[in-house]
């Protein structure tokens, strides 16, 4: 199908269909049950620039950037970018030992309910199969259709497969090789590169235009229209139950076009019968439209619309580098718990390496989040916030980019998660001491009566006694634990 016969079919879809291209058509769209059932989903920065593995997934950009280290080391490795350019990273991008099979396989061990491939970055380099790009890893680099096997092998083992986009960044994403003598300008690699515009005012957060810089200018309609069209391919040819954007489609010319793709993809999901959604940052989309995402970061407070928070295994970077940092497991869990206890999810992420294998931190961090989901994923999965989210003193510092950040839980910090009948309350730092919740305290008018507590983990009743000012359970030799513990408390 042609770019302009992809139009034709989205506009009719969208005259025929359920759902038209206006925010108050969108916003009868519901929050999939599924997604709020799942809680926990694994995100993927594979691609080209797992190849150089140096300083983060940007490596495409910065290594045209004469300010960043990138730069520098590019010529020191490589040689110069008018001789090496990001294009030539691709043949020796070769997935060789990329097994589908167990990536899921490891995902599903760790707990994960669906799986969040990106399937381009920023760097114009397409990790599916696709008619619009030809610069693709069917068509060169690992020469296989690396999204499309995730993909299927979601289907065989029984997880929901999603997928990210972030095709839009790339108008501008090249621009800074456009500055020198570097093979962004060479009109040979137009169509890998891209428009590479400058556009300063637009890529920044605030998505001003420019009255002083008749040279800096925002997507046309020719981007636009092309963005669309690559998105509603994937929206048919891998139809994800929930698409991911980054925060570049925030910019104001994507406004109409989020409508129109949003319509679609709403009604393509509602001819399949198939629950969706839209994961967008900042406010690209009314929040009755779509999701919420929190990039690498955390709310204040349960919300009242359902959201997801995403961050990483490694600290510096959202791909395989070679001196990445790695968050722990119990760190993990912690943040797990926190989201789910705010109403939201926790979409984790790892770097794979160009050859397809994980890092040994990689393969720590989910090995712990799995054994512990297994015995405590009860609370978790399915469950709703309770009437209060925490108890305690210590909180996650709300907005973007706080996930490393270290919080320091004591024994007075709990968090709390509700499912049919049952309160759930984790105990982010556990010690051999009596525990103490003044939530569940006694209440002579309008208190909880409680049946029966125990360790969710182990299926052990606990011994309890409740006053006027909390419940006491009796110190256990099972609350010797790294990570934090359960208590579910069955209501009367």
């Amino acid at each position: 199908m042609t770019r302009e016969e992809y139009l034709k079919e989205i506009a009719k879809v969208n005259e025929d269909g359920f759902y038209k291209e206006d925010w108050g058509s969108l916003s009868r769209h519901e929050t999939p049950k599924w997604f709020k059932e799942a809680k926990f989903g694994i995100f993927i920065h594979y691609g080209v620039y797992s190849v150089p593995a140096f300083g983060n997934e940007w490596y495409s950009r910065n290594m045209y950037n004469r300010a960043e280290r990138e730069y520098k080391h590019h010529i020191e490795t490589y040689g110069p970018q008018n001789k090496f350019g990001y294009k030539d990273f691709i043949p020796m991008f070769k997935a060789e030992n990329f097994d589908a099979h167990r990536w899921i396989e490891t995902f599903k061990k760790a707990g994960a309910k669906y799986v969040v491939p990106v399937m381009e970055h920023h760097d114009g380099f397409a990790m599916y199969d696709t008619e619009f790009n030809k610069w693709n890893a069917a068509n060169m680099g690992p020469k296989r259709n690396i999204v499309g096997e995730l993909k299927e092998e979601c289907g065989r083992q029984g997880l929901t497969f999603c997928g990210s986009s972030h095709r839009a960044e790339h108008y501008f994403f090249m621009n800074l090789g456009r500055e020198f003598d570097s093979d962004v300008n060479d009109d040979d690699y137009r169509d890998f590169y891209g428009p590479a515009v400058l556009c300063p005012e637009w890529q920044n957060e605030q998505f001003t235009e420019s009255t002083e810089n008749p040279d800096s200018k925002g997507p046309d309609q020719d981007w636009l229209e092309d963005w669309i069209v690559r998105t509603a391919e994937i929206i048919d040819k891998y139809r994800p139950a929930m698409l991911y954007f980054d925060w570049w489609i925030q910019n104001k010319a994507f406004k109409p076009y989020l409508k129109k793709l949003c319509a679609y993809y709403y009604n393509r999901a509602r001819e399949w019968g198939k629950e969706v959604t839209i994961c967008y940052k900042h406010n690209a989309f009314p929040p009755d439209v779509a999701t919420f995402d929190m990039e690498r970061g955390a709310l204040s407070e349960i919300s009242p619309r359902y959201w997801q928070t995403d961050t990483a295994i490694g600290n510096r970077s959202w791909c395989y580098v070679q001196d990445n940092e790695y968050k722990g497991g119990y760190k993990l869990v912690c943040d797990l718990i926190d989201a789910v206890s705010k109403n939201g999810n926790f979409l984790l992420n790892l770097g794979p390496k160009a050859d397809g294998t994980f890092t040994a931190e990689d393969e720590k961090a989910l090995s712990d989040i799995g054994a512990w989901l297994l015995e405590n994923g009860e609370g978790i999965y399915g469950s709703s916030y309770w009437k209060q989210y925490k108890e305690g003193d210590t909180v996650v510092a709300s907005g973007t980019f706080n996930d490393g950040a270290e919080v320091l839980y004591t024994p007075s910090d709990f968090r709390f998660t509700y499912k049919e009948g049952c309160i759930y309350a984790f105990w982010m730092r556990p010690a051999m001491q009596d525990v103490r919740i003044k939530a569940l305290k006694m209440e002579t008018i309008r208190g909880l009566l409680i049946d029966r507590v125990s360790l969710l983990s182990t299926g052990q009743e606990l011994s309890y006694e409740r006053n006027s000012d909390e419940m006491i359970i009796k110190a256990n030799e099972a609350f010797k634990s790294d990570m934090p513990l359960c208590f579910k408390i069955q209501l009367s």
